[in-house]
């Protein structure tokens, strides 16, 4: 701020001092940067929880999603292809890295302690389902893991929406999508 202005902003209000003016555009200032970092660290934070789960699907696809096991079998017609089930596992690692975020932002972690660990064994499980069902062929398996998904995405779910609405809502379609990956390992078990 100029001098100038200053010295009119202390000329409106005869009971103001320069240097009142001044400790009050650093406070200002301070709050101001105060609240900047915390925008850095959110959005540092937001970029870490949605990149590890995306990254670390990316990888499980690499590693594990040729679809040796599901590409061999006849499928009924409604079985998603290949190349849809990865595009749908790679939107739900997202989404689930979001609504944690959200949860984590609101300091559910804290207050829920069983969200982290609900969400740790969603993670686990979805990382587990596709070298199970596609690498190994391992039907039976896979149909236990991703029945185990789809309860602990339940419990993400009811969890969540304690802490943040917003992220219980963004979980039902993670889970929609799991009970149906459910039902095609239900019918891979029986082809």
């Amino acid at each position: 701020m100029d001098s100038q202005s200053l010295r009119q902003r202390s000329g409106d209000n005869p009971g103001v001092t320069p240097a009142a003016v001044s400790a009050t555009n650093e406070k200002s200032r301070n709050r101001r940067e105060k609240r900047m970092e915390m925008a850095k660290r959110g959005l540092r934070s937001l970029v870490i929880s949605v990149s590890l789960p995306l990254s670390l699907t990316l990888l499980n696809i690499y590693l594990f999603g040729s679809g040796r096991g599901y590409g061999a079998q006849p499928k009924p017609f409604w079985f998603p292809p290949l190349w849809l089930l990865h595009t749908a596992c790679l939107a739900k690692s997202f989404v689930m890295g979001l609504s944690a975020w959200f949860v984590w932002a609101d300091g559910g972690f804290h207050v829920k302690p069983t969200a982290c660990a609900l969400y740790s064994t969603y993670l686990a499980l979805s990382l587990a389902w596709l070298p199970t069902v596609f690498w190994i062929g391992a039907s039976w398996a896979g149909l236990l893991v991703s029945s185990a998904m789809v309860a602990t995405l339940v419990g993400c779910s009811r969890d969540f929406g304690k802490v943040n609405p917003i992220a219980g809502n963004l979980v039902m379609p993670c889970l929609a999508w799991s009970a149906f990956l459910s039902i095609v390992n239900l019918k891979l078990v029986f082809l």
